[in-house]
C-alpha cells in the first residue's frame, strides 16, 4: 500500500512539470503559427503589389512556386517570375490604353499542420478577385483553387519551400 502511495504521489508530482512542457510547447506553437500567418500575408502583398524582391524573399534561397518540370525555382528565377508579369501588365496597358484593375489574391479556410519543429504544411483555399474595373465592369473572381504549402524554419524565420496551386490529391 505504501508504495502505491508513493507511486501516486511521484506521478503528480510530475503532472505540473508535463503540463509546464505541454503549454511551453503550445506557446511556441502559436508564436509559430503568428509568423506562417505573417509569411503568408507578406508574399500575398508582394504578389499583388508586384514587388518581386519582397515575393523572392518570402521563400527559401532554392524555393520553388509549383511542382514538376514547370515549377519556378530559385529567388531569382522567381523575381523573374513576377518582373515578368509586371512587364507583360505594362505592356498590355500600353497596347489598350487601359490600367489592368487590381488583383487580390487570399487564402481562406486554412490549416496549419507542423511535420516537426521546423517544417509545417498549409493546406487552404485560394481566390484570386480582379477588382472592379469602373462603373461597368464588376469585380469578378479570376482563379480560384486548392494549394499546399511546403514551409520550412530557416534560421528562426519561417520560409516557403514549395507552394503548390495544383496539388494531385
Amino acid at each position: 500500500m505504501k508504495a502505491l502511495i508513493g507511486i501516486a504521489v511521484i506521478a503528480l508530482m510530475a503532472l505540473p512539470g508535463s503540463r509546464a512542457v505541454a503549454a511551453d510547447n503550445d506557446a511556441l506553437r502559436v508564436q509559430d503559427r503568428i509568423q506562417i500567418e505573417d509569411l503568408m500575408w507578406r508574399y500575398a502583398r508582394a504578389l499583388d503589389t508586384e514587388n518581386a524582391e519582397a515575393y523572392a524573399a518570402t521563400y527559401t534561397p532554392d524555393g520553388q512556386f509549383g511542382t514538376g518540370a514547370n515549377a519556378t525555382k530559385g529567388r531569382e528565377a522567381l523575381k523573374k517570375m513576377i518582373n515578368d508579369f509586371k512587364q507583360r501588365n505594362v505592356e498590355n496597358e500600353a497596347k489598350t490604353k487601359e490600367k489592368r484593375p487590381p488583383l487580390y489574391h487570399m487564402v481562406t479556410n486554412h490549416s496549419v499542420e507542423f511535420v516537426d519543429k521546423d517544417h509545417a504544411r498549409v493546406n487552404a483555399y485560394y481566390i484570386t478577385v480582379s477588382a472592379a474595373g469602373g462603373a461597368n465592369v464588376p469585380a469578378r473572381v479570376a482563379a480560384a483553387g486548392r494549394e499546399v504549402d511546403e514551409l520550412v524554419r530557416l534560421n528562426g524565420q519561417w520560409l516557403i519551400k514549395v507552394r503548390d496551386v495544383a496539388p494531385k490529391d
